[in-house]
């Protein structure tokens, strides 16, 4: 699949851990999850990409602006990796595209009618309510 943007191997930093969940014997021997980090702040990606990445509220971000991403849905190491990569640039592709814009709309006419029978009806069934200053 082609990305807009793209990273560098050396900006991003693999690791193998052990994964949890079940996984009988070799669940404590083998490291078959991989942990990959990515300095987001520090990257080479456009400076609008980062700003909208780090101000994106993201849990996965770490203060310093670390991306820190774990795959462990498959039994393999390199499926993992392989898994590790994509998650990473579907992220990168949210952040990719500004925003679209708002387009301010005016309410329709109807409704606007409708407001406004609304507090006429309500005005005088409260008006209905007062004494007379006559009596």
């Amino acid at each position: 699949m082609k990305h807009a943007l793209h990273i560098d191997d050396a900006e991003v930093e693999l690791s193998a851990i052990r994964a949890q969940g079940p996984g009988g014997q070799n669940v404590n021997k083998v490291s078959s999850a991989i942990q990959l980090r990515f300095d987001v702040a520090g990257s080479s990606l456009p400076d609008d990409v980062k700003q909208r990445w780090l101000q994106s509220g993201d849990g996965r971000l770490t203060q310093e602006g670390v991306f820190i991403l774990k795959a462990q849905r498959h039994r393999t190491k390199e499926a993992n990796r392989v898994d590790a990569w994509a998650r990473l640039y579907e992220t990168l592709d949210l952040y990719a595209k500004p925003p679209k814009p708002r387009k301010a709309t005016k309410p329709t006419y109807g409704s606007v009618q409708r407001r406004l029978e609304g507090k006429a009806m309500q005005s005088k069934i409260k008006s209905g309510r007062r004494k007379d200053a006559a009596d």
